[in-house]
């Protein structure tokens, strides 16, 4: 077996474990540590009858709209990591091994599938079945980081809207979802949907009892019946964080905002927030979605790695975006090694601005101190303004440029 994941963790209340009439969503991206995280924006589009998509490995028949879309993603890839459309929909993905056995062939990324539940769902609910279509007919597979070496799984989703979320588990092209509607809920690297199944494929549980997995008697538990029997020593560590997370998140039961979300994503203790030799947090992603459909959702992104030493920015969608390009990588085109034959034969320089200034800074002798006092600052006051903006004291229109220009302070404060 490929070496297994090391970490992400996906998090989400729902009213009346939040503070105020909030869903909040949250999650950590951890990848291989030198991988670079990039944030993008890209606008509701139409599109021809018969175009084509290309995504990360294969390319798929293209829908007619697309909504807008923010999504952090490691930058080699087409997909994302985590995200937001103009909705008020957000997806995280984990990465998890089952009894079914990973394609080692290229298909969609599970970060494919979380970029085109954005791009084509309009709820959390649409998204679910934008997926797991998509699934079903194209399968998941194909290299999950920016190398030769082989190293692929199969995926877990946390899908949310203003209204509720849904925890989408994979096997191969079989899933299985539960839906939540009240309280607090985390997934990690691993099965957590035990016979509280919502939603599920049609197969699954006649494919289970074919390949001798569950007896067909007495309730089905997806977990049970599709975790692998030896998992790797490494998958312990997930159960560990999941853990964590569900006691950290119990712990603020009825009180949780985007600030206790994002100290959540900052635990070190637990193991959320990682910075290991291998894997570390390479981005940080949390969300505000009221339930007043009239008040706009408010997505706090770092674009920078360890949360604990990054910044959350507020983005919000507006009639008038700026791009930010401080945050999005160089383009290589063609001759991307992700996209020449055979793939990853080498390596380009994917850091953008702001990643290359936050990396400068942490190699100063006090940058510690002084990624605090900044990171704190700036927060402190961008959180000003969006409870002031939640509480329609300002107009959401007045923040669209807020991500721009926390990002713009925060590069002028590294050099």
């Amino acid at each position: 077996m490929a070496e297994p994941p090391r970490s992400c963790d996906c998090f989400v209340s729902l009213p009346p474990g939040s503070k105020e009439d909030y869903v909040i969503f949250g999650k950590n991206s951890d990848r291989p540590r030198d991988e670079v995280q990039e944030v993008v924006y890209y606008p509701a589009s139409s599109h021809a009858p018969g175009s084509t998509l290309e995504c990360t490995y294969v390319s798929i028949p293209q829908v007619e709209h697309t909504h807008a879309v923010v999504l952090s993603r490691p930058a080699w890839l087409w997909g994302a990591e985590m995200g937001a459309n103009e909705h008020g929909v957000c997806i995280g993905n984990e990465a998890v091994w089952t009894k079914e056995p990973v394609n080692p062939e290229e298909a969609l990324l599970g970060m494919d599938l979380v970029r085109l539940g954005l791009e084509r769902g309009e709820s959390a609910w649409a998204a679910l079945n934008v997926i797991t279509g998509l699934l079903e007919q194209y399968g998941q597979g194909g290299g999950c980081r920016e190398t030769a070496e082989p190293f692929s799984y199969h995926n877990t989703f946390l899908l949310v809207d203003r209204l509720e979320a849904w925890v989408l588990e994979t096997a191969g092209k079989l899933w299985a979802a539960q839906k939540v509607t009240e309280g607090v809920k985390n997934i990690s690297n691993q099965l957590t949907i035990g016979t509280e199944i919502s939603a599920e494929h049609p197969d699954l549980r006649g494919t289970a009892q074919a390949q001798g997995w569950w007896s067909g008697e007495g309730e089905f538990s997806f977990s049970t019946v599709f975790s692998p029997d030896n998992p790797p020593a490494r998958m312990e560590m997930a159960k560990q964080r999941y853990t964590g997370g569900t006691a950290l998140l119990q712990q603020h039961d009825g009180s949780v905002t985007a600030e206790v979300m994002m100290s959540i994503l900052r635990d070190k203790a637990s193991g959320i927030c990682m910075d290991s030799e291998g894997f570390r947090t390479t981005g940080s992603m949390v969300s505000i979605l009221p339930r007043n459909p009239d008040v706009p959702c408010v997505h706090f992104l770092t674009a920078t790695p360890d949360p604990s030493r990054s910044v959350f920015k507020p983005f919000i969608f507006t009639e008038s975006m700026r791009t930010v390009n401080m945050v999005m990588s160089p383009q290589y085109g063609p001759d991307d090694p992700v996209r020449t034959q055979p793939r990853f034969q080498h390596q380009v320089d994917r850091k953008h601005e702001l990643y290359k200034a936050h990396q400068t800074a942490l190699t100063s002798p006090d940058a510690g101190v002084s990624l605090q006092e900044t990171m704190r600052y700036l927060e402190s006051q961008c959180l000003e303004e969006i409870e002031a903006m939640l509480k329609g004291e300002i107009q959401g229109q007045e923040l669209g440029d807020l991500f721009f220009d926390c990002v713009d302070a925060e590069i002028k404060f590294y050099q």
